[in-house]
Order: structure tokens, then C-alpha cells, then sequence
């Protein structure tokens, strides 16, 4: 594909890609995502450690 081809091509995708307007169910996305009615859920740190600072152990 020549480049003039090539570029017609990105320009008329471009275009396209401008006017794109979804229409959004925001009821839908709200579920989607879990928001809860009642406030947020109490916050667990999955990615704590288990085990004490080295740091921790050597001050005691």
C-alpha cells in the first residue's frame, strides 16, 4: 500500500474514531462495579505481610 493510500486510510479511521460517541447505561456500570449503597467496604490489605519488619525485631 503506497503511503498516500495509507494515509487516507489512518484519516478516514481517525474521523470515525472522532464522531464514535457509545451510548453508556450508567445503572449497568454502576453494578458492574460493585458500588455498594451502604458506604464503602471496610478496606483488607491483601498484600500485607504476614511476617515483622526485620527492623521491628532488632529494636525490642
Amino acid at each position: 500500500m503506497g503511503r498516500g493510500r495509507q494515509k487516507a486510510k489512518h484519516t478516514k479511521i481517525a474521523r470515525e474514531l472522532k464522531s464514535y460517541s457509545p451510548s453508556l447505561n450508567y445503572a449497568a456500570l454502576e453494578r458492574e462495579l460493585g458500588h455498594a449503597e451502604g458506604g464503602e467496604p471496610e478496606y483488607i490489605d491483601k498484600w500485607a505481610d504476614d511476617y515483622s519488619d526485620e527492623y521491628e525485631d532488632k529494636k525490642a
